[in-house]
């Protein structure tokens, strides 16, 4: 109170008291902007080093590696295992310890559907692959889904496999259902297969399953999905198809 009384007395002290707070609050915002001026000078000169060391490395070279890409559903992803025990990753140990250079990708979804496959299919092909292993359409026979609209689905898939990669080989896996829907539905979709392995001279894995489907030391409690050991019966059987198309690629 004195303090302010004295000041009122004095208004020379009333403006020297003015003049300090305003330098400090003048000098406050300089600082601010000093600082300011010195972030924005120090993010240019990273960004200018950047810049210059970007155009000292060599440019990227398109890949050449070799892909062999596995496209699924549960089967394929290898539900209720680990990846890796599932077939793509054992057919990839099988590829390196036979000296093949291929990468493996394992494109598998678990509950996919073919409609679901031919929705996402552009997605996966972002790159060129040189083998297409197709896998799709159990799913579609255990919820009865039209015969016509999986063959259609399937189709539409291999349709753009060739169009975005030309010169790959395609595989399609058979797939069997139970008898649930009828005798016809079933006769009609294990042929399904076949008539698109024919129609457009793919390779074809006549069943799958074989040697594990129905027996339950081969699968986990669910019946449906493989066990490690089941996986490793299905690798087989992919590798006696796809073998002879390495070969092929091999040779050519």
């Amino acid at each position: 109170m004195n303090l302010i009384m004295k000041l009122r007395n004095q208004p020379s002290l009333i403006r020297a008291y003015t003049f300090l707070l305003i330098s400090l609050l003048l000098g406050s915002l300089w600082g601010c902007d000093s600082g300011e001026n010195q972030a924005e000078t120090s993010q240019r000169r990273k960004g200018a080093n950047a810049e210059n060391s970007n155009t000292q490395k060599p440019a990227e070279q398109p890949t050449t590696e070799k892909i062999i890409l596995f496209y699924g559903n549960s089967l394929t992803a290898g539900y209720g295992i680990e990846p890796s025990q599932a077939f793509p990753a054992l057919i990839g140990a099988k590829l390196d310890s036979a000296g093949y250079q291929y990468k493996v990708v394992n494109a598998g979804l678990s509950g996919e559907t073919t409609a679901g496959g031919r929705s996402r299919i552009g997605w996966v092909l972002r790159q060129p692959v040189s083998i297409f292993v197709l896998e799709l359409g159990g799913n579609d026979g255990l919820r009865g889904i039209p015969l016509t609209a999986t063959k259609q689905n399937l189709q539409a898939i291999i349709d753009t496999v060739k169009a975005k990669s030309p010169e790959a080989k395609i595989v399609i896996a058979g797939m069997q259902i139970p008898p649930n829907m009828g005798p016809e539905y079933t006769s009609r979709f294990r042929e399904l297969y076949k008539e698109l392995a024919r129609e457009n001279n793919l390779a074809l894995i006549p069943f799958l399953l074989e040697g594990v489907g129905g027996i339950r030391r081969l699968n986990l409690p669910d019946g449906i999905h493989p066990t490690p050991e089941g996986h490793k019966v299905v690798a087989k059987n992919v590798w006696q198809v796809l073998e002879p198309l390495l070969e092929e690629e091999a040779e050519g």
